[in-house]
């Protein structure tokens, strides 16, 4: 496991107390559903309650999926929705299998690259259960994988994937986006090796590029398709949608192959075309499924 980030770097802290998640493990083993149920969503809404920006930042997002104006019932949905897809990462920590079915139109890319193992970056969203699949394609014996996250405190969660999934798992942590290149290197010398991470969510100093999503022509990073054509790995896109208790489908693109010589403005132009067509489907189903992408930051900003 790689190591963490010195102590000098400013650590953000997922809400909530320390003994938060061992809570919630322990309540789902010793209360039956039909109690805990209850006792989650009136934790869920308390903690609703004293989190606004998030709150303003949940409404906003849900002002343009929904066809109506988001109600409090509509950002309790929201908020609790993430709570669910926690406990579903808590519930696999405990012991409780969580099983992932391909969507109907589903490449075939996916499929052959999970059987068959090797490089590729594949780019994930704030959505569903897509960080809990991440985790689990640790657990594909002819894959190495290196998933690219920021450290932040309160991570009970993400330590104990870890390490349950570890064997074949790497985290690389970025706190500071503009050390990302240098930082992947180890991942990239690598020649077997798979890189995960988020495409959804503009952070500082990251290569962005305008698609058109939710009623704009909205900014998105584009570094996948700038470290794509720097190490020359194929481009997969991927996000999982909860359909069940402990389970979820899964969407992806096709695969966006690299060529040798391919120049860097040639890869960014077929990046942008095979970002805007999965985009098409993210939008489908979060119109579909509004409540489960877990955007609780600002909106990506419209282009000028």
């Amino acid at each position: 496991m790689s190591s963490a980030p010195p102590a000098s770097e400013t650590i953000r802290r997922n809400p909530g107390p320390n003994w938060g998640y061992r809570f919630l493990r322990a309540t789902d083993i010793l209360l039956p559903e039909f109690i805990n149920k209850p006792l989650r969503a009136a934790g869920t809404f308390i903690a609703m309650l004293f989190m606004p920006a998030q709150r303003r930042y949940s409404r906003d997002y849900l002002s343009l999926v929904l066809p109506r104006p988001p109600a409090w019932r509509d950002t309790f949905r929201h908020f609790f929705a993430f709570e669910e897809t926690l406990m579903a990462k808590l519930r696999l920590i405990n012991g409780t299998p969580h099983h992932t079915i391909y969507s109907p139109d589903c490449p075939d890319d996916i499929k052959r690259w999970l059987d068959d193992g090797g490089a590729a970056l594949i780019g994930s969203f704030h959505i569903g259960v897509s960080d809990l699949q991440g985790f689990q394609l640790g657990a594909y014996d002819k894959h190495r994988i290196y998933i690219l996250r920021e450290r932040v405190g309160n991570s009970h969660d993400t330590d104990k994937l870890a390490e349950k999934f570890g064997d074949h798992l790497r985290f690389i942590w970025i706190n500071d986006p503009g050390e990302m290149i240098f930082a992947l290197k180890d991942a990239a010398a690598d020649p077997a090796a798979s890189i995960v991470l988020k495409c959804d969510r503009i952070e500082e100093r990251a290569h962005t590029a305008a698609f058109e999503f939710l009623g704009a022509r909205r900014l998105f990073p584009v570094t996948i398709y700038l470290l794509a054509a720097i190490f020359k790995r194929p481009v997969i896109l991927s996000f999982g949608i909860p359909t069940g208790p402990q389970a979820a489908t899964l969407y992806s693109s096709p695969r966006l192959d690299i060529a040798p010589d391919e120049s860097r403005e040639s890869v960014l132009a077929r990046g942008h075309v095979h970002f805007q067509d999965f985009l098409r489907v993210v939008e489908t189903q979060l119109r579909a499924n509004p409540y489960f992408w877990f955007n609780f930051t600002p909106m990506n900003p419209p282009a000028t």
